[in-house]
């Protein structure tokens, strides 16, 4: 739980330590109350004593009442500007590490556990910064401050005060033992009520094609009931400190006023109204120690749930990424575009078997090379590689002659223009959208915006929505259609105008014409850039410089379409599943 505290900035810890101030400020003037209160007990009982004392007295009292109010006020205010401050930076700063991880790290967390450990885990961190500083450090004072005012006073009546402060105590240890374990299983059920609701919310059209809405619910209910049943167990073991703590509250000034009714009784008349004073400042004074320890008790409540949460922000802090950054911003002069596997394998962290199995091959620069295979062989995962969503497991892959580990992130991303098997969109324009192969800037031209959508065969129908080039897009692309999704990611990439390109089965949406006529002007206007195509259809394929055949992570077959239809029985069993004898003849 401390460790999460080192994300503190210097500013913070001077407004801790006011409000530190603020809080001895505030005890004291709490803790002033029963002197007054004593002092005007005395002169009520006192013959001749003048009204005025009285008054005065009760003017101090008015003002240290006071006194303590603004104090409070100062130190609520501290803490909120503390806390909020605090959740926003360790948001900021869980939002930047998952934008580093790997592929790998993501799917170790969860993006359900991730979203969790940004908003509900950071919230928890800052309830409890919110009510620690104003209890944390209180209550200690508070209750050392009271029990040193009473020390001496009656050993009756502390002993009465010491059976109440043992019964709380063992409340918290109750409370400790049997309700921490639980909080931990919470968070872990919350991150089950999120990763079924973006389930469901992704998959709406899905489950309502197949009328799964009942499935759906129960499937829902299923992890909300488990949430709940725990939120009712911990719930119903933190109900029993209010009855106790009103007990004890209620008990104590009972029980010392019953003591100092028998002790004035046997007491002399002059010793009657000193032990009448002393027990109403004792009395006041032992309130004041239940009191610290019902606020401890409050924050006993908070801390195990906080603690969890600041374990699992930490994990994710903590976590070193797998894809570590090189050090090289440039390739070897005179190479743009070249890349080469050197027996690379790969195989998935945990899995049994590996994906992909010595791959060796060389793509010369400006050459088209497109990658095919059944569903499984790893052709995705092959030029996933390329990019460094994942590392390889052995061999390495050159691009312009240089490891990508050796490359700095930032400047090997900068050679690759991605298009993935799922166009994905950002909320904003069609513009934005394009301009965001200017890494996420979108700085780029309205006249380059307007040249990669017209080479990837939007302009079309982009110039029939409203606002054409600034017409709005929803998250995820929502309001336009798979193939007009992929025809802006596609621009989104050409935009960049990188060394390569790579489309993981980026044309899949596209009619055969489009597709076709798509795969014709890429050829012209990124004349010598490199290209690597993941394809399903032979004939998105048929006119690369090579074609790469994969089976079950191997390569079983490299050459032209043609060499391939003769030599590969693999890439003919593709082919001839798709096509006639007489489209491939001709």
């Amino acid at each position: 739980m401390l460790r999460i505290f080192k994300y503190f900035k210097t500013k913070e810890w001077l407004m801790a330590g006011a409000s530190l101030i603020f809080i001895v400020i505030q005890v004291w003037l709490d803790l002033k109350l029963p002197d007054y209160m004593s002092e005007i007990t005395t002169l009520t009982q006192t013959p001749g004593s003048a009204m005025s004392e009285i008054w005065l007295n009760g003017g101090y009292m008015l003002l240290c009442a006071l006194g303590s109010l603004l104090a409070a006020i100062a130190v609520g205010g501290f803490a909120a500007k503390i806390a909020a401050s605090f959740s926003q930076r360790l948001r900021s700063l869980l939002f930047n590490k998952v934008e580093s991880f790997s592929l790998e790290e993501i799917k170790r967390f969860s993006t359900s556990s991730l979203i969790t450990r940004s908003t509900n885990d950071v919230t928890q961190v800052q309830m409890l910064i919110v009510m620690g500083l104003q209890l944390v450090v209180k209550a200690p004072i508070t209750a050392a401050w009271a029990i040193s005012k009473i020390a001496g006073k009656g050993f009756e009546w502390s002993v009465v005060t010491g059976i109440g402060v043992m019964l709380v105590l063992l409340m918290v240890a109750f409370l400790m033992i049997f309700v921490i374990p639980k909080f931990k299983k919470m968070q872990t059920l919350t991150d089950n009520i999120t990763r079924v609701t973006r389930e469901n919310l992704t998959g709406l059209r899905v489950v309502r094609a197949y009328n799964a809405e009942k499935y759906q619910e129960d499937k829902f209910e299923a992890v909300n009931q488990e949430l709940t049943s725990m939120q009712m167990f911990t719930s119903r073991s933190m109900e029993i400190m209010m009855p106790v703590m009103n007990l004890i509250m209620s008990g104590l000034p009972l029980a010392i006023y019953w003591i100092g009714a028998y002790l004035i009784s046997a007491a002399g008349a002059l010793d009657k109204l000193t032990i009448f004073s002393n027990m109403v400042v004792f009395s006041s004074y032992a309130m004041q120690v239940i009191m610290s320890f019902m606020m401890l008790i409050m924050i006993f409540i908070m801390i195990p749930r906080a603690s969890v949460s600041a374990k699992r922000i930490n994990e994710v802090l903590d976590t070193e990424s797998q894809i570590l950054d090189g050090s090289v911003t440039e390739g070897k002069p005179g190479i743009h575009g070249e890349i080469v596997f050197k027996s690379v394998s790969f195989k998935y962290p945990d899995a049994a078997e590996a994906v992909l199995e010595d791959i060796n091959f060389t793509i010369s620069p400006g050459e088209t090379v497109a990658f095919i295979g059944s569903t499984g062989s790893g052709k995705s995962t092959l030029i996933n590689l390329v990019p460094r969503f994942f590392d390889v497991s052995q061999g390495e892959i050159l691009i312009d002659g240089v490891n990508v580990k050796d490359y700095k992130l930032e400047s090997l991303l900068n050679k690759i223009g991605y298009v993935p098997q799922k166009a994905v969109l950002f909320k904003g324009t069609v513009s934005s959208n394009v301009a965001y192969g200017d890494n996420g800037a979108g700085d780029f031209s309205e006249d380059e915006v307007k040249w990669a959508v017209n080479i990837a065969q939007g302009a079309d129908f982009v110039k029939k929505m409203d606002g054409q080039y600034q017409a709005s897009v929803s998250q995820g692309g929502a309001n336009i259609s798979g193939g007009q999704k992929q025809r802006l990611a596609i621009a989104r990439a050409v935009c960049r105008r990188p060394e390569i390109y790579i489309f993981d089965d980026s044309f899949s949406a596209l009619d055969y014409k489009t597709d076709r006529i798509v795969r014709r002007v890429l050829k012209k206007e990124t004349a010598g850039v490199t290209s690597l195509i993941v394809a399903q259809r032979i004939g998105t394929i048929m006119d690369a410089d090579k074609i790469i055949v994969l089976d079950e992570g191997k390569i079983v077959g490299i050459g032209t379409h043609k060499k391939l239809l003769r030599d590969c029985p693999v890439y003919k069993e593709i082919a001839m599943s798709q096509l006639s004898e007489e489209e491939l003849a001709s």
